[in-house]
């Protein structure tokens, strides 16, 4: 769904044309495996994956995967601390070589999500009780459920009958989908389903496009988040309500260097150029990080649990990753990377290879065993039992590593017979102590 989505956008803005088309979206899921929370997949003999809960979105998961003795764990995006509608990211304690992970906010610590709720909705609270309107640019996926359920409830408290709109068909789409996946959402939404479906919103509908000029006060959710140049609905929305100084943009999440939200997040400009044509910017701007990443904290407890022998970030702006990165070696001790697109890095792994013994190095190592366990009765009958415990006896075998054989370990003599070879032994007589005295004298 959504990269039908994405792909239309590409295709009405002419950013690349013809990169994939709808036939090859349908070849794509066509190839796609459903794969459960916790279900270990043995791809190929070697690989092993299994998926563990990431909240941020609705299906998110973390990837562990193991191959012979590596084992990594690739998080994508996930967010450490649960929200209104999504629990916390879960994973078992791991054996890591190299853990993966998100840095979307590298250097940010956000506040409780109570407090960061009870500021939005003193926000908007200001603007519609002043007539205003509030446009709340967001993705459709995630954080537009988050705000919808935390609106309705406070719209039921205060029994307004303000409108609250859904702007786009990709919202309404997506919202089916956490209708009926209630498994994957927090454990206060499950327990809550059994009376009322929490996505089943009383106070939200349907937003018309001749609804931008209608007086009075309201609240819109129009995608996409970041206001993006000529696309997407919110920015036709802001063009039109970002003149009156009576309306309220409110920023919930991350917006890319470049685009309308960013500028807005940046300082409030009064004007915004756009291609030849400006935009006067009057209205109040309000920015709150209701983004469904993890901050700086979550990334690095989340390191420190799973306590990985290497560290790889990905998904951030360089600055940031850089003081990640030095967190990360400083205060855990791990290595940490940052590589750039393209960039390649190798990561030493431990590995244990099977492999098998003859029968006849078995029974050598049993007849030491034996003639171990005869001296160490003798050591008994001394009574010197210390020396007898601390007494190890090492099996010496040759391990033969043929192409595409396994592992074998061998005695001495079955390798010189493999090998068509002549056993040869060299003895050395002693030498008397006169002899020793006259070779001293000869030198």
């Amino acid at each position: 769904m959504m990269l039908e989505d994405f792909r239309k956008v590409m295709v009405n803005q002419q950013w690349e044309e013809g990169q994939y088309s709808h036939e090859d979206i349908l070849r794509c899921m066509k190839k796609v495996i459903p794969l459960d929370l916790k279900q270990t997949v043995q791809v190929d003999k070697d690989l092993v994956i299994r998926a563990y809960y990431a909240g941020h979105v609705l299906g998110a998961a973390m990837i562990y995967a193991k191959v012979g003795d590596a084992a990594m764990v690739y998080t994508g995006d996930y967010n450490m601390t649960p929200d209104r509608h999504l629990g916390a990211a879960q994973i078992d304690r791991l054996k890591l070589d190299l853990l993966i992970t998100e840095s979307t906010y590298a250097k940010t610590t956000r506040d409780s999500r109570r407090a960061r709720e009870r500021e939005f909705l003193h926000a908007v609270h200001k603007c519609v009780s002043g007539g205003g309107k509030v446009l709340i640019p967001l993705f459709a996926v995630g954080r537009a459920q988050e705000l919808c359920m935390l609106l309705d409830d406070y719209w039921e408290r205060m029994n307004w009958k303000i409108p609250i709109y859904f702007s786009g068909g990709l919202t309404i789409q997506s919202n089916i989908y956490y209708k009926m996946l209630i498994g994957w959402t927090s454990q206060k939404i499950k327990d809550s389903c059994r009376m009322h479906n929490p996505f089943d919103f009383k106070h939200v509908c349907h937003f018309e496009r001749s609804f931008i000029d209608n007086p009075g006060p309201c609240v819109l959710f129009a995608t996409p988040g970041m206001i993006s140049i000529n696309a997407g609905f919110s920015f036709e929305v802001f063009k039109k309500w970002a003149p009156s100084e009576k309306n309220l943009v409110t920023l919930p999440g991350y917006c890319a260097s470049g685009s309308i939200g960013h500028k807005l997040m940046s300082g409030k400009p009064k004007r915004i150029d756009i291609e030849g044509t400006h935009i006067d910017v009057r209205c109040q701007i309000h920015q709150l990080a209701f983004s469904p990443h993890t901050d700086s904290k979550g990334i690095m407890n989340l390191i420190e649990f799973l306590s990985p022998k290497h560290v790889i970030l990905v998904h951030g702006e360089k600055p940031l990753m850089a003081f990640l990165k030095e967190r990360v070696e400083s205060e855990l001790g791990m290595p940490c990377y940052y590589p750039a697109n393209n960039e390649s890095i190798s990561i030493p792994t431990t590995q244990h290879h099977k492999m098998s013994a003859t029968e006849r190095f078995i029974t050598s190592c049993t007849n030491e065993q034996t003639k171990d366990s005869l001296q160490r009765r003798k050591l008994f009958c001394g009574s010197n039992m210390s020396e007898a415990n601390d007494d190890e006896k090492l099996a010496e075998g040759t391990l033969l590593m043929e192409k595409n054989k396994a592992l074998k370990i061998l005695c001495e003599d079955e390798l010189v017979q493999l090998l068509g070879m002549d056993r040869h032994v060299i003895q050395y007589e002693p030498m008397a102590a006169s002899r020793i005295a006259a070779a001293g004298e000869l030198e």
